[in-house]
This record gives structure tokens, sequence and C-alpha cells, in this order.
């Protein structure tokens, strides 16, 4: 937000450098990103000065030029051809001088220079009106009044105005200081404080006064919750014309084009007092005003000549016939202020700052008046700046105030009061305040002191601070005009120790997010967002998901249902940046929809592209990826002490194109698998992506649900044996395994796939098995014999179980 110096100067006289504005600023909370100088006259005619034309020939080679003798001042007297038809002997001119900066229309910067023009010598410039920016007019030079001194600078003759503009981040908590007057409060406050000089006026409208006249104009306001306030009055007998130099000043100076003295005064109450105001031609409003929502779909062009489609929460203004304007967002098109116009229904109003928010993103607008009425204005200033304009407008619009102010107040919000303990600030700012200086920043921020006890202090909020409604928020108003730099570094150390949970959903998915970086993966954030074509993949529809009302696009107007696809752009966007091998993972929510209940469930995804290791000689990685993947699943699930079974992946699970589930009291914890290649197609990446999705809700439900067990490191060595098996096809190691631990739960510690056979020289059907079995007594050393009698059980049980057959 731009704040021009010399405005905030107009209700708190102050004489202090820009620096020092720009800190105090800065410490209440008003950070200044910047500062910009603005000159009414670009370069402030600095080098330009009073001249005399002596002497005026015609060019010798040029038919159109004249060349010129210019005095410049008692003893300088230069040549300078000159192009304008008007220029004669005698006359005071304004001379650009060599070495002089000026601004073309588009206000690029040119330097004059010592040159010739056609062979003559030229060293300066007479110039016209638009070249000094003092006009518009390129019909001739300048010609100055003739009792003007030689050598006076021009800068003497014609007032330039020269502003600092302070371009300020403001916070939106802080509605009260979106106007200059709200600035110029947070200064005097700070000025009180730190004992600055300063005189404080506002804006008198206490010559407020109805003219008699037949004019008026009845306000019917329909939805009182949406317009709890709402103001209007008649002005008749307007001149449309240019604003005045001081208010066009100002308002360039924060980046506003003047257009007019009636668009331009409204403009200029909205940034000096922060109330926003809009005029309606009078002549184009059909009998009451009416303040109303219509129905859906309503068609209505608004002042950028675009037709919206209105829903049935916006709120309107108009007429009994149409609409006129986007309540609180835009005007429209047919009751603008034009240059014909001669009366006009001036509206100052206090709207529901959640209807213009929704209807300023609903329609994608966002003008200076919605960014505060959304952020919610001072409900008492609606009448003071009414009668602002209608006196601005007064004077310089020759207007006619009228009709008496049409009011309609609904509701007003109660002034806020609480009661503050001084303990209560000391514990939160780490020391004690005076009391008189507490006393003093109370009174600089307009604060009603309405109770003082040795306790705290009772405080009523004026209106216009609607961000202070806790103490926190009142403590934070103290330290910002107390001053952040004046608390002192405690020599102590403190440390906070929260409570700790390790079972806690937050602990979890911390450790988690380790255990993944360290196996590799990169965590990925992406956009809750998503595009509603994705969910064909899927079976989703509009029934069962949510659908966003505003949305920024087609493409992002879904909540997402699931973590995959979001994945999977991250990983098509990568690829094409040449990252083959990526692992990626992100705790997100997904959401749904179930007739009238929303649901969110939070996910953990894997993505995993490419190899799984970079590449050498010895690794085949890719045929290694899939059972890296569920490697990474079932280390995530041990850590969490939760004990899963496996099963195939069924019908249910459209993502996939084959893969397993992790489950845990019959419910699913966990599934991996390779991506559909439809899917993949889609998302232009190989077929080959594998992914995971935990059901994270499930997973702090169950993690750590038994006590965790800890052991010793063996004292004793452990003994390896292996066994190669001629197996059917159809056998799998997982029925291996389990059957080999059914055999021996105290002494086998681990049984591990290490080959793979299948081929020739093996019967049809057969395939071959290299498993190897791990033992270890914690509480002695494995003799041979007692290994070897648990091998010779393994052995029967698989003849037995599977028609194996030692090879």
């Amino acid at each position: 937000m731009k704040i021009s110096y010399n405005w905030v100067k107009q209700f708190l006289k102050i004489d202090l450098p820009t620096d020092q504005v720009s800190e105090m600023l800065t410490d209440l909370g008003l950070e200044v990103e910047g500062t910009e100088t603005f000159e009414s006259i670009p370069g402030a005619l600095a080098g330009v000065v009073v001249g005399e034309v002596l002497s005026c020939e015609q060019h010798p080679n040029a038919d159109r030029l004249r060349c010129t003798t210019v005095a410049l001042d008692a003893n300088t007297e230069v040549p300078i051809v000159c192009g304008a038809p008007n220029v004669a002997v005698g006359q005071k001119v304004a001379v650009a001088t060599v070495g002089t900066t000026l601004y073309d229309a588009d206000k690029n910067p040119f330097e004059i220079r010592k040159s010739k023009i056609r062979g003559e010598l030229s060293m300066g410039m007479i110039c016209a009106e638009d070249e000094l920016g003092l006009g518009d007019s390129h019909d001739g030079i300048l010609v100055l009044d003739p009792s003007l001194a030689v050598g006076t600078p021009l800068s003497e003759v014609f007032e330039v105005v020269s502003d600092t503009v302070f371009e300020i981040g403001l916070t939106p908590n802080r509605a009260d200081a979106m106007s200059h007057m709200g600035v110029a409060r947070d200064l005097k406050a700070a000025c009180m404080l730190q004992g600055i000089p300063f005189e404080w006026s506002t804006p008198e409208v206490s010559a407020f006064e109805v003219e008699p006249s037949s004019t008026t104009k009845k306000v019917v306001v329909k939805d009182p919750q949406k317009a709890p306030q709402y103001f209007g009055l008649c002005i008749t007998d307007l001149e449309i014309k240019p604003s005045p130099d001081w208010l066009q000043n100002n308002l360039k100076a924060i980046g506003i084009q003047p257009k007019n003295n009636v668009v331009d005064i409204t403009n200029y109450v909205l940034h000096e007092l922060g109330q926003p105001l809009h005029a309606f031609d009078l002549s184009k409003l059909q009998g009451d005003v009416i303040v109303q929502t219509l129905a859906e779909g309503t068609k209505f062009t608004t002042l950028d000549g675009v037709e919206r489609s209105l829903s049935s929460e916006d709120l309107m203004i108009g007429d009994q016939k149409e609409a006129h304007c986007l309540a609180g967002v835009f005007g429209g098109q047919t009751s603008g202020v034009q240059e014909h116009t001669t009366s006009i229904f001036l509206e100052s109003a206090y709207f529901d700052p959640v209807s213009i928010r929704k209807s300023a993103k609903r329609h994608g607008l966002h003008t200076d008046a919605s960014f505060r009425f959304e952020r919610g204005i001072d409900p008492d200033l609606c009448c003071y700046a009414l009668k602002r304009a209608a006196l601005l407008l007064k004077e310089l619009a020759g207007g006619k105030i009228s009709s008496p102010i049409e009011e309609h107040i609904a509701s007003k919000p109660e002034p806020v009061s609480m009661f503050i303990k001084f303990e209560q600030i000391e514990s939160l700012l780490g020391q004690a305040i005076p009391r008189e200086t507490l006393t003093t920043i109370f009174n600089a921020l307009e604060m009603k002191i309405e109770s003082v006890s040795d306790e705290g202090v009772g405080l009523q909020i004026p209106s216009y601070r609607v961000d202070v409604t806790r103490p926190a928020d009142l403590i934070e108003d103290i330290l910002r005009v107390y001053g952040y730099n004046k608390i002192e570094a405690s020599t102590g150390a403190y440390h906070i120790t929260p409570n700790y949970d390790w079972k806690s959903p937050y602990r979890i998915q911390e450790l988690l997010a380790q255990n993944l970086v360290g196996a590799g993966f990169t965590e990925m954030m992406n956009n809750s967002i998503t595009n509603p074509e994705y969910g064909k993949w899927i079976g989703s529809t509009a029934e069962n998901t949510v659908q966003i009302i505003n949305p920024l696009g087609a493409t992002l107007s879904q909540m997402r249902d699931s973590l995959l696809f979001s994945a999977l752009e991250t990983v098509s966007f990568n690829l094409k940046n040449q990252t083959k091998n990526q692992r990626f993972f992100e705790f997100g929510k997904t959401y749904h929809q179930d007739g009238d209940q929303y649901i969110e469930k939070h996910k953990l995804a894997l993505i995993q592209a490419g190899a799984p290791l970079d590449e050498h000689w010895q690794t085949n990685s890719l045929t290694e990826a899939a059972f890296f993947l569920k490697g990474s699943v079932e280390q995530l699930l041990e850590t969490l002490n939760i004990q899963t079974t496996t099963s195939p992946l069924g019908a249910n699970d459209p993502e996939f194109s084959d893969g397993i589930c992790f489950t845990h009291q019959n419910k699913v914890m966990a599934r991996i698998g390779t991506v559909d290649s439809k899917i993949a197609k889609a998302f232009d990446v190989p077929s080959d992506i594998y992914f995971a999705d935990f059901d994270m809700d499930l997973i702090f439900k169950h993690a750590f649900k038994s006590d965790l067990k800890v052991s010793e490191i063996a004292k004793y060595p452990g003994m390896r044996r292996d066994f190669a098996l001629l197996i059917d096809q159809g056998v799998g190691f997982e029925e291996l395994k389990d059957t080999a631990h059914k055999v021996d739960r105290k002494i086998l510690k681990r049984v591990s796939l290490f080959d793979v056979y299948e081929g020739k020289n093996l019967p049809q059907g057969k395939k071959s098995y290299g498993l190897s079995f791990y033992f270890q007594d914690p509480n002695k050393t494995l003799t041979d014999k007692v290994v070897d009698k648990v091998m010779q059980k393994l052995q029967k049980q698989f003849e037995a179980n599977f028609d194996a057959q030692l090879r």
C-alpha cells in the first residue's frame, strides 16, 4: 500500500526526516518495504531557467528551423536552434540548459546535449509546456511573463510538489491502517510515547448543511444482514471538470490517475479516511434505491464492460428496474459518473466483510473498495466520510447538498471491552512496563480507560480496531508502540520442554519422514486442489468428491481424493527435466463427500520412478525397483510395531494394475503396486512407476499399540544354512518363510531368498529357490547338531507341504 508523507502531514503536523518516519512505521508494525520520490513535474524543472530571446534568424539549411541567441543570465548568451513557429525576439522563454534531463510523454528521460542541428550549433532547448510536464500543448514554445528576471529557475515560477511515498507491507489484520488517517494515527501514538512534538487535526465537517430542494431518494435495504449500515444523499448542480492540482497530486503520488472531480473526490476520501464511497448518476436511478440480492444467474455488466452471472448471494445496489452496482466491489456500466452528469446519489455503507470477500473472489474482482470492506472498516466512519465527500463536492464541483442523509442502521457492533491484567502483560512481554507508560500508550491508541485497579486495567477498544478482540491482541499493540527494541535481552537461559508423547500423530509422522529420508526419499508438497478430470481413472464423481465453489480455473476446481495424481504430476515434471531416478513421499489429505457429510483422510504417499540405486556394473537396479519400495513399506510398518499380512489387490484399487495390500486386524494399512498403465500414459510417464499409499488415520490408531520390546545384542555367534529347493511354480517365498518360522521360533531368526532360477535343465512347471536360514541362540553358542536337527525338520515340512526336493 502506498502512503504519501505530504498527505499524512495533513493529519499529523511533524517535521521529521523520511528515514526516521520509515523506521517508526516499521517499528509500529507497518513495515516500510521501500520509498520513492514523487514530483508533480518529472525532474522538478531542475536545470530549466528563464531565458530571453535576443535574436531570431532563419536557419540557413532548414525552412522550419530558426537560429536564436538566448540570454541565460546577465553574462551568458547561448545559440539555440528552435523549430517553434511562435519564437520571437524579446520573449521570455523556458530554456533547458545543457545537461538538463527532461521526460517524454511516457516518462522516459532524455538529456539535453550540446549538438549541431543541420550544421548550426545548439546549446540548449527552448521548451513547450508539454516538454516540461506543465500541460499538453505543443503548438509552440511556452512564452513566460515578460516581467520575470532572466536566469530565474523555472521551479520558482511554477509550483513543483515533491513528496516521499512509503510502500507499506500491510498485514491483513491491520484494517485500521488502510488509509492516510490510520497511518497518521499510528505515527501520532509513537510521537506521544517518544515525546516528539506534533499537531493533530482531522477534516472538519461541521459546515455540512442540507439546502432546500425537492430532490430526494428513498433507500430500501432488503438484506440488512449483508448491509448492516447504509447511508446516502443526493447532490445536484454539479459541474464535471478536472480536479484542482493539489487533489490530483495527492492521487498521483499513490499511483491513482485522476479522472474528474467527482470520481477523484470519492477516491480521495477512500484513501484519506479508509471509507469506500460510490457515486451513482442520479438521472439513471429509477425510483427507490434498493439494496438486495438477486436471482441466481442474473446477468450484470460491470464498469469494465464484462457481463457477469450473479450468484444469489451477491449483494446488489439497484433501483426498481435494474441493478447498478455489485455492492462493495465494483460499479455497473450504466450508472457511472459521465461528463454530462449533473446530479449524483452518493453512497457510504458498512457491508458484511464475509459477503464482500465471497463476491469479490467469486467474480475475480479485487478493487480498492473490496480490499477494505472484506477486512472490516470502521462502522462509525460511514456518516463522517459521507459528509466529508459532500463538502468537497460542494467546494470543488459546485454541488448542492439537496437531500438529508438517508440512514439505515439495522445493527451496530457493540464496543469491545476487556480487562487486562498487569501480570499478564509482564508475563507475555518478559518484563514490566511502568504503569504511567501503559497509560500513555492506551491514550495514544485512543483506548478508553474504564477502570484501573492494582490487578489490571479495563479498556474500551475503539471501533476502528476490529482486529483487537483478545488480551493477546492488546498486548501486541502495547508492544509495538512501546518498542520491540526496548525489551531487554534476558541473561538467563530458558528451556521450554513441551509434553512429549511419542505416540502422537505428529511424532509418528516425523518418525516416518526421518526413515524415508534415510532411505533416499525426498519429501514433496503438492496442491490439495486438483483437476476433476483425473477422477475418471478411479471412478470419482461429482457426488462423492468435494467441488470448489469459486475455482481459480476449470483445472483447479476439486479437492483431491487421491494423492496419486499430484505425485504423478511431480514425477512427470522431473522426468521432463532429465531426472530419471525419483523417489518421493508426501503427507497429505484426501477429501470426500458422502451425502451431506464431508470426510477428510490423512494419507502418506510413496512414489518411485526409475532405478532405486545409482547405476553400477554389478547391479541390475531396474529389476529391484518394486522390491525396494515394498521393502520401504515393510520397514515403516515394522518401525511402528504394526504386524501385517499381505494379500493381492482387487478390483476396488483402480489406481494399480497389480500389487498387494498390507492388512492389520482386517483393515488395510497400506497398498503398493504398479501404477495402472492407462494412468501412467495419461501423465506421460513410464509404465514401471510404483506407488504406495498409507491410511494414516489407521496408522495413528494402531501404531505402537503393543509395548516396545528391547533386547540385548546377542553375545553368541550365529550360524547359516542354505537349501536349494526344487518347487512348483505356484509356490511363493512368503509361504516357505511362514512354514519355516512355524517349525522353529526359538533359534531361527531370519529366512532369506538369495536366488531364483527358472529355465533349462528343470522339470516342467518347476523352479529353483535358494533359501538361507540364520540361526542364533541368545544364551549359548549353537552346535552343528542342534542346527542340523532343525534343518531336517524344515526339509520334512517343505517336502510334505510343497512337494519340494533338495537339489
